[in-house]
């Protein structure tokens, strides 16, 4: 049997599973994310009212009326890919032409009224083999040879007047095509299981495809940073959009604003829930609040159907270019695949690793064609396990090392003393604003941890670390019920010591297993 994925045909063995059909195509498929099924093309054209006919002189849009004119909608479903290349017939103050086409419609020879915008279908001649599609640009009466039903009449025009004004026989239909909804993709389509058996003409998309903006490093950057499983989930649905907050509460400068046509993917710069993701179904105006990140250019089908708690898996073209936590040598191959032109700084062995990349955002390393990588023995860096039991502190150390948007973030000493026990990092205010009390310490703080001064103390923010157990203050010289303690040191504690103030640490965050 043959099914599309993602728009490219295959033949499969009769049976076959929507598995089956990501494997033999090689789908790009993030385990446990969305995928749409779709019944097949005509059925899915059922659903659709609207159509765009293209011209030299421009667009139109017909929306059918399937109600009043049953007989007349599915006529012109079976028929309309053959105005495609014709000239303009004829045009007149009152009408224009588009044809012939060939039917099995039955004239009359009544004469009837038409009304402006109404889409006729004639049988000149009174000829089922001469049928044209006729555009009424003024209310007139004619004698078309139209079947009774409806006086003929199919569709009305909703969109491109001036272009209908302006047609002249010498103008072609470049193409006519059904303008896909979100409505039809909803009603036509399936969330479904990956062992839903496949029938003749199913169509599925497994992913959706982004390209971005190179006029919103930034925004892209911000996105970039959220798709780093290659998948999203979908945390709010609307009818003109979806929304994805994984990153909420970090603002970003002005960039790229435009209008949000449907497929627009925008970040929330400012104000109440910056930091947020859209990506819209449906034609918005542009708004100062709104960054453009980029358009999405394959995959519309999934969006359409998405609901909240849905994830959806995620490309972009061009991809993210990160090079920090790799070693120099593997930065200069990978960014030799791009064209791109490493120029080392710091520890420049091939085995040193990268710690910072300049510039950090990928859309303007590709501008530019070069990017600095500077190199840090690996025995220098950190390695850190956070504590899922102090979310919201560790969201704050994450977005204060920055480890939220690469994978080695930093910290600048703020207090070393020889025979302290302790180091302190500096903290930001700011960010740590509203960091309430979470996972305090009731016994003794060991080797090793880390912990961050809360709300209830007035240096919030401070990050520190233990050199030595202690019963009596955490990791920042707070009492317990001031300290949130966020994790531990699982390499390079014997670093710590060495460190003075003003020093930048570097840290790698270690996932838990």
């Amino acid at each position: 049997m043959f099914v599309k994925v993602n728009g490219a045909g295959v033949e499969l063995p009769d049976g076959s599973t929507v598995r089956d059909a990501l494997e033999a195509t090689g789908a790009p498929y993030v385990e446990g994310t969305l995928v749409c099924l779709i019944s097949g093309t005509r059925e899915l054209e059922r659903t659709i009212d609207t159509y765009r006919i293209r011209t030299t002189a421009g667009s139109i849009l017909l929306e059918l009326l399937p109600e009043e004119a049953p007989a007349l909608v599915e006529e012109w479903r079976s028929i309309y890919t053959g105005l495609e290349n014709m000239r303009i017939r004829w045009t007149t103050p009152s009408e224009i032409a588009m044809g012939p086409l060939r039917t099995e419609l039955e004239p009359s020879r009544d004469e009837f009224t038409y009304d402006e915008d109404e889409v006729i279908m004639s049988l000149s001649g009174f000829s089922p083999d001469s049928t044209h599609i006729i555009i009424s640009k003024e209310p007139h009466s004619a004698v078309y040879g139209v079947p009774r039903e409806n006086r003929g009449v199919f569709a009305r025009l909703t969109g491109g007047k001036r272009t209908v004004e302006r047609l002249t026989p010498d103008d072609m239909v470049k193409s006519v095509e059904p303008v896909v909804e979100r409505k039809s993709i909803v009603e036509s389509a399936a969330v479904t299981e990956l062992n839903t058996e496949l029938e003749e003409g199913n169509q599925i998309f497994t992913y959706v495809k982004v390209k971005p903006s190179p006029e919103s490093p930034q925004s892209v950057e911000h996105f970039f940073s959220m798709l780093e499983d290659g998948k999203l989930r979908v945390d709010y649905e609307a009818n003109s959009f979806i929304g994805f907050y994984s990153l909420q509460g970090i603002k970003k400068d002005p960039e790229k604003i435009d209008k949000r046509n449907r497929g627009a993917v925008t970040l929330r710069n400012t104000g109440r829930g910056s930091g947020r993701v859209y990506i819209y179904r449906e034609d918005r105006v542009s708004t100062p609040s709104h960054n453009i990140i980029g358009h999405v250019t394959e995959g519309m089908e999934l969006v359409d159907i998405a609901g909240e708690g849905d994830q959806i898996t995620v490309e972009c073209e061009p991809g993210r270019i990160m090079t920090v936590a790799m070693t120099q040598k593997e930065a200069e191959d990978y960014l030799r695949e791009y064209g791109i032109e490493q120029i080392r700084e710091g520890i420049m062995d091939d085995d040193a690793i990268v710690v910072v990349q300049d510039p950090p955002y990928t859309m303007d390393i590709l501008r530019e064609g070069k990017v600095r990588t500077v190199g840090v023995d690996q025995d220098k860096i950190l390695e850190i396990e956070l504590d899922p039991a102090a979310p919201r502190s560790s969201w704050y150390f994450r977005r204060l090392t920055g480890l939220i948007d690469t994978p080695i973030g930093s910290l600048r000493v703020h207090f070393a003393f020889p025979g302290m026990k302790v180091v302190m990092f500096e903290g930001d205010k700011s960010l740590a604003k509203g960091l309430i009390p979470e996972n305090t310490p009731e016994r003794c703080v060991k080797k090793g941890n880390i912990g961050i001064t809360n709300m209830s103390r007035r240096h919030i923010g401070m990050v520190g670390v233990r050199l030595e157990d202690n019963d009596e203050y955490g990791p920042t010289g707070e009492p317990f019920n001031g300290t949130n303690m966020i994790g531990k040191i699982t390499g390079g504690i014997e670093n710590i010591e060495k460190l003075k103030e003003g020093d930048t640490v570097y840290v790698r965050e270690r996932k838990r297993g």
